[in-house]
């Protein structure tokens, strides 16, 4: 897993809504990178919500959501519509970005793990807890 200090590994893959989204392309702001297993299941669904829920607070101090599972666009897209995720999830399908982090389980999806990202682009911490809810009360501390 890539770690505090470490450049964020770049990459580009398709949001929910299918058009391309690329890491950098969020430089210059701080950016929150959380990976979750699987979407609409019990967890993801209450880290997801956590995020959504304070959005607004994380939008007014400049820091940039983003999630990201191996599920495909359509999941990713049902998953953001039934919540009103407002912020973009990247379908990992092929599961390049979770394997570019290190977060990549054996059962092929993604370890609940969150990154925070500097404007510059490295790693300033990394959440490796399995308690959902605590990823969204760690972005909180640091950033709000």
């Amino acid at each position: 897993m890539v770690g505090a200090g470490q450049p964020a590994p770049d990459f580009q893959e398709k949001l929910q809504d299918g058009t391309s989204f690329r890491l950098s392309s969020l430089r210059g702001k701080p950016v929150v990178l959380y990976f979750y297993p699987k979407a609409d299941t019990p967890g993801c669904t209450i880290e997801a919500k956590g995020f959504r829920d304070h959005y607004s607070e994380f939008q007014k101090a400049g820091v940039q959501i983003v999630g990201v599972s191996t599920d495909d666009c359509p999941d990713q897209q049902a998953f953001a519509t039934k919540y009103g995720l407002p912020f973009p999830l990247v379908a990992d399908h092929g599961k390049r970005v979770a394997n570019a982090y290190g977060v990549l389980r054996p059962t092929g999806t993604a370890k609940r793990v969150t990154f925070f990202i500097d404007p510059d682009g490295a790693i300033a911490e990394v959440v490796d807890v399995s308690d959902a809810a605590q990823h969204v009360e760690r972005a909180r501390a640091r950033y709000l």
